[in-house]
């Protein structure tokens, strides 16, 4: 929605066929492993929250679904490519002897994971709208820049975990120290690229916008490094951006 704002000059409306793609496609993908497992939940969380899974898996397929009979051939054949990413990255699907999963692969899962993250929330919209890709380069990059910061702040979660799995991640490669310079090497690029955007649309509350974003996400990093906690990083690193969107839907009209 924050990219069709720019592109159309209008807030979005918020149910439109796309926005159902989607919105259904990640229901679907994070609720289907749970459903796949069904038979093996036995206490737990998982076991509380069962019938839920099994719902919104059913509710985001019929959302998918329904939304391919409004949607143009162009974003079909898209949204198959990146579905075919999105299984390959979570299912043991890949022809491999030890390595069947992307998200296995250390290196290759951040690219995969911030690159489809920015081809659903910036290229998809774009094509929806009929427009054209290579009229917003900026809005492109400096999404995958914001999406590939937050994927680091979750794999340096996830270090512990990843380095028992033996997944090499970018964090366990070049170690939590340089991560955190990474991270904040990349949210000056993703404001200096929000600068660069504005001489091309120049947009002053999009841009305030983008650069209260990156403050408040150094401010979250920081915060998390010191209290890592589970519920910490679901409700301020993926918060971030959400806030991100709502700061650029709020944005006046120019």
């Amino acid at each position: 929605m924050a990219t069709e704002r720019l592109i159309n000059n209008s807030i979005p409306p918020d149910i439109s066929p796309l926005h159902s793609l989607v919105s259904g496609s990640a229901l679907l993908v994070y609720n289907l492993q749970h459903v796949i497992r069904w038979r093996r939940m036995v206490t737990g969380i998982n076991l509380q929250f069962r019938p839920w899974y099994l719902l919104f898996f059913i509710a985001g397929m019929a959302m998918a679904i329904t939304s391919l009979f409004w949607l143009s051939g162009e974003i079909l054949i898209t949204s198959v490519i990146l579905g075919a990413f999105t299984f390959t990255y979570s299912w043991p699907l890949l022809p491999f002897k030890n390595k069947k999963r992307i998200r296995e692969f250390g290196s290759l899962k951040i690219l995969v994971l911030a690159g489809v993250w920015t081809i659903v929330t910036s290229i998809l919209p774009i094509l929806y709208s009929h427009k054209h890709t290579l009229d917003y380069p900026f809005e492109i990059l400096l999404r995958f820049v914001f999406i590939f910061t937050l994927c680091v702040v979750f794999d340096i979660r996830d270090m512990q975990t990843d380095l028992e799995n033996n997944i090499a991640t970018l964090p366990n490669k070049v170690g939590i120290d340089n991560s955190y310079r990474l991270i904040n090497i990349t949210l000056v690029l993703f404001a200096v690229l929000s600068i660069v955007q504005y001489f091309r649309y120049p947009i002053t509350g999009r841009l305030a916008g983008a650069l209260l974003t990156a403050v408040i996400t150094k401010v979250v990093v920081n915060y998390l490094r010191k209290h890592p906690s589970g519920k910490a990083y679901l409700g301020l690193a993926d918060g971030v951006m959400m806030l991100y969107a709502l700061l650029v839907l709020l944005t006046p009209a120019p």
